[in-house]
């Protein structure tokens, strides 16, 4: 199966560049204007730049160097967390950037998610409040359900609580249609412009649009050229929910992250698209670096991509993707890169240390090293 491709045609089911949209369709696809830095996908109301800095792992030390440069390089859209434990320290060096009235709240597109251990109705406004609090913001663009699990609420800082034997604890109670509901109650209160939801599947996601009031705007999951998720992709453009990719590099530091948390490594399976020969095929002819290719292939797929880092060389040089476009040919050739489950590296099968849950009927795996 060949993804299809949008290329600088279009990234959603609309593009939109400055004041023109134009919605997407198979016949229209080749008359759309060129992607740019300042592209977004959108969904209803929601305008989403399709190229952030994601935080994942960020350090809070490394926070405010690392905004710095993002919006000195170009970038709009930020990505975080509650479970990312870091949202403090993005919060700090915002109010410092908006201070010198150089960037203006605006001007961003701020994601952040609702953590498991808020998995509940009640808990969460409670949550977003405490992020718009450490974030020192009135509002963020998108609020996200960060997986479709729940985990016993023991504290606001007891992320993965645990019993006595170490074993996570799970509340096999959740109902994510009631936490939807509390969704829609934050757009309401003007908390969250927009909601959607991360780390879900089809039928989860189907359950959502067969009861909400307020669509859901983006999903994010995992996503780089060995795992493409066409079905999924599909489905949600299909439905009108952007979506975005995270580990679109494959998460190169997976193994020394999960080390330092403690984690075993027993299984982990270890994908490096960045050194797939194709992909370094194609990045010799363009003089760019495989990572370029790897994100310019899923904007072209219709994806926004989050590359994580806090290097300033390597957040100017992940930008760098809107000089040059894949011909069909390569287009194609990397589509075919596709490994489908066996692409997946967050809790895909084989994997071990994985852990699957069933929330209501729908069998989930997760590796959990958020």
């Amino acid at each position: 199966m060949i993804a299809p491709r949008l290329g600088r045609h279009a990234v959603a089911s609309v593009f939109r560049l400055g004041s023109c949209q134009f919605p997407v369709n198979q016949q229209s696809l080749r008359y759309m204007s060129k992607l740019t830095s300042r592209s977004v996908v959108t969904s209803g109301r929601m305008k989403m730049p399709v190229f952030g800095l994601g935080t994942w792992q960020s350090p809070p030390e490394d926070i405010d160097t690392a905004l710095k440069v993002a919006i000195q390089t170009g970038y709009r859209h930020i990505d975080t967390a509650y479970s990312y434990q870091n949202e403090t320290a993005i919060g700090a060096s915002l109010a410092k950037m908006f201070d010198t009235g150089k960037i203006k709240r605006e001007d961003l597109f701020i994601v952040t998610k609702l953590p498991m251990i808020g998995n509940r109705a009640e808990d969460v406004e409670v949550f977003l409040r405490k992020s718009l609090e450490n974030l020192k913001l009135d509002y963020v663009d998108l609020y996200l359900i960060h997986i479709p699990i729940g985990m016993v609420n023991r504290g606001l800082n007891v992320i993965f609580p645990k019993d006595e034997q170490g074993n996570l604890l799970i509340d096999h109670s959740t109902n994510i249609v009631e936490v939807w509901k509390a969704m829609e109650a934050q757009v309401d209160a003007g908390r969250t412009k927009n909601i959607g939801l991360s780390n879900f599947n089809q039928s989860q996601i189907k359950r959502i649009l067969d009861n909400c009031r307020i669509h859901p705007t983006n999903l994010q999951v995992e996503m780089h050229i060995y795992l493409q998720q066409k079905d999924l992709v599909s489905f949600c453009k299909q439905n009108d929910i952007t979506v975005c990719a995270y580990s679109s590099l494959g998460s190169p530091a997976l193994l020394t992250v999960m080390k330092h948390r403690g984690f075993s490594t027993e299984g982990v399976r270890v994908l490096r698209p960045m050194e797939d020969p194709l992909i370094i095929e194609i990045a010799k002819r363009y003089n760019k670096q495989p990572s370029h290719i790897l994100l310019r292939y899923l904007i072209e797929y219709g994806v926004v991509v989050i590359p994580k880092s806090t290097n300033p060389s390597r957040i100017k040089q992940n930008f760098e993707v809107f000089d040059f476009e894949l011909t069909k040919e390569e287009f194609e050739r990397i589509s075919a890169l596709d490994r489908g489950e066996e692409g997946r590296i967050f809790g895909g099968r084989g994997n071990k240390g994985n852990f699957r849950v069933r929330i209501e009927g729908s069998l989930c795996n997760f590796r959990l090293v958020l």
